[in-house]
């Protein structure tokens, strides 16, 4: 099983309100400095908020929503620091989350 942990918040407000590509930004500099691999993703609509053990987390966002996502949770509980009005939580999953371009 894999844990992912997660910040959502709706797409207006975590792309274009706040700094995101700059923090973003920031930690890729940092892992690569440290020869770590990237573990976290910018998801879309993620459909994992689906979930039925997410619904209390859902019903509080918008449809248009983004999420970060990552293997770390320190860095997910970091962004809750940086970003404060996101919702973060966890899910597993059996499967390695599968980012879809358009």
């Amino acid at each position: 099983m894999y844990n992912y942990y997660f910040a959502i918040a709706s797409q207006n407000f975590l792309i274009k309100e706040e700094p995101l590509e700059e923090i973003l930004r920031e930690r890729t500099s940092y892992y690569k400095s440290t020869n770590k691999d990237i573990d976290f993703w910018l998801v879309l609509n993620p459909s994992f908020i689906n979930k039925p053990e997410l619904y209390a987390i859902k019903k509080q966002i918008a449809n248009e929503s983004a999420a970060i996502v990552s293997f770390d949770k320190k860095f997910i509980q970091w962004l809750k620091l940086r970003i404060s009005f996101v919702l973060t939580g966890n899910f597993q999953s059996k499967y390695l989350l599968k980012i879809e371009n358009d």
